[in-house]
């Protein structure tokens, strides 16, 4: 299953969800890039948006306006859908319509994986290789990995600091997939101070000792975060019309 969290109250972008890009909101847009993989499902914060949703045949649920994040409102909508424990919950961000579906097909391979080999906890995110000037950019979150491919930390400092000058830069992509038991296990957890500070949810995990698998892909789509990156994907949506 697949759940996208959405609200309209975005600090940096308020109502971005509803921007449009050639045509269609940009959540109804990231809905329809990845309806043929599974059931999706727009969880969101605000009936606007379920309307819009709902008027371009997307499902969507209402969920409760006081989440303080994307993952315990997907946690909600994976509650009152009433799946398996065992079911994959995949959360791709609204603001993703350039998501490729070759990357969530990776990230749900992964976590069928640790499944199978009984992992404990069941979180997966993925990330790709970005250039330093990329890296600087503290809208692009970077990842640090340890040899079993599980995410060391993530900031969006670019890390790890560059003394030696040899450095490599990985952006995280903005989707990632648990069980829903996991799930509902991560958004038990208390808070982190640190998630705090860098005002990145995952981090949480990390703090409290749960791994969160790391998937290597190569992508060159983006998320948009600001007023630029919603020009330049209006741009990329009227060459391909």
């Amino acid at each position: 299953m697949i759940i996208i969290p959405a609200r309209l109250s975005s600090t940096r972008f308020p109502r971005k969800v509803l921007a449009d890009i050639g045509g269609l909101p940009m959540v109804v847009r990231t809905a329809r890039r990845v309806a043929h993989l599974d059931r999706v499902v727009v969880a969101a914060e605000d009936e606007e948006i379920i309307e819009v949703c709902r008027a371009h045949g997307v499902e969507a649920m209402l969920t409760s306006s006081t989440h303080k994040s994307g993952t315990d409102r997907i946690n909600e909508c994976a509650q009152l859908l009433d799946i398996a424990d065992d079911e994959l919950v995949i959360n791709i961000q609204a603001d993703e319509p350039f998501i490729e579906t070759e990357v969530v097909e990776r990230l749900i391979e992964r976590l069928d994986a640790l499944k199978a080999a009984g992992a404990p906890f069941v979180m997966g995110s993925c990330y790709n290789a970005v250039n330093a000037e990329a890296a600087d950019d503290p809208n692009l979150v970077k990842v640090v990995t340890d040899t079993d491919h599980n995410a060391i930390y993530f900031s969006r400092s670019p890390i790890p600091y560059n003394r030696s000058g040899a450095a490599t830069y990985f952006g995280h992509i903005g989707i990632y997939g648990f069980t829903k038991g996991s799930l509902h296990e991560f958004c038990a957890l208390d808070d982190a101070p640190i998630e705090d500070i860098e005002k990145l949810e995952q981090l949480r995990a990390i703090y409290h000792g749960r791994k969160i698998s790391m998937v290597k892909v190569a992508s060159t789509g983006f998320g948009i975060d600001t007023l630029e990156d919603l020009a330049r994907a209006k741009e990329i949506f009227l060459k391909e019309a």
